[in-house]
């Protein structure tokens, strides 16, 4: 049985990641603000909001095998109408916590821990009304690809850069029939992803079935990153 440490997670992506790795026989530690719906006897949760709450929380969880931290934003507008405030709310909650996260649970990390964490398909594809989240973004897939080179062979680390996707935190951007076949156009493959798909390959990237993958940015984006039909 391996220990796995979600930060957020209580929704959407983290959620579905949560099952699939109950049911392959895991063990979950989940720090987040809000409680999810699951009692299972190897789950465990931990109220814990990454911008407010004091991380020596996390020193205290015991040996891990992975982390996977989940929190992140979307904040949609033109750079004309953000202000430089946006900007470091997006940095703190998407990179700065992601860092603080890493330092504090570094020595309770085994050898062959996988991490994963999450940037966008707006990181490597520009899109219009997306500069404060692509430079955030952007910052975890540079930290990411440093972190995995530092410490390999003793950690894997890799990013999963989805494409919008149904989940709560997406909901403003998907609450109607229109808006949501506008946004499936924009994807080669004409549908919106799912939160289930995305956990998916989280499960695969976080599992010895990965085991010689590192220092990767993995788009599940429905061909947005890469085609153009």
């Amino acid at each position: 049985m391996k220990t796995f440490l979600l930060i957020g997670g209580s929704t959407g992506i983290g959620y579905s990641l949560t099952h699939e790795l109950l049911e392959s026989g895991n063990k979950v530690i989940m720090a987040s603000r809000n409680v999810p719906d699951i009692e299972q006897v190897n789950f465990t949760h931990y109220p814990f909001d990454v911008l407010q709450d004091d991380f020596s929380l996390l020193t205290t969880l015991g040996p891990l095998d992975g982390l996977i931290y989940l929190p992140g934003s979307i904040a949609l507008k033109p750079l004309g109408m953000l202000k430089e405030e946006d900007f470091r709310s997006d940095m703190e909650l998407n990179f700065f916590s992601l860092v603080k996260t890493v330092k504090t649970v570094a020595n309770q990390l085994n050898q062959g821990a996988s991490l994963l964490f999450f940037s966008s398909v707006a990181a490597s594809t520009g899109m219009p009304f997306h500069t404060s989240i692509a430079a955030a973004k952007s910052a975890i897939e540079g930290f990411a690809k440093a972190l995995a080179a530092e410490n390999a062979p003793k950690w894997r680390v890799n990013v999963i850069a989805p494409s919008l996707t149904d989940t709560p935190l997406a909901g403003r951007l998907l609450s109607n029939d229109k808006k949501r076949e506008l946004i499936a156009e924009k994807h080669p493959l004409k549908r919106v992803g799912s939160a289930q798909e995305i956990a998916q390959m989280a499960h695969f990237l976080i599992s010895d079935k990965a085991g010689w993958i590192t220092g990767q940015v993995i788009g599940v984006d429905g061909g947005k990153s890469t085609l153009s039909i």
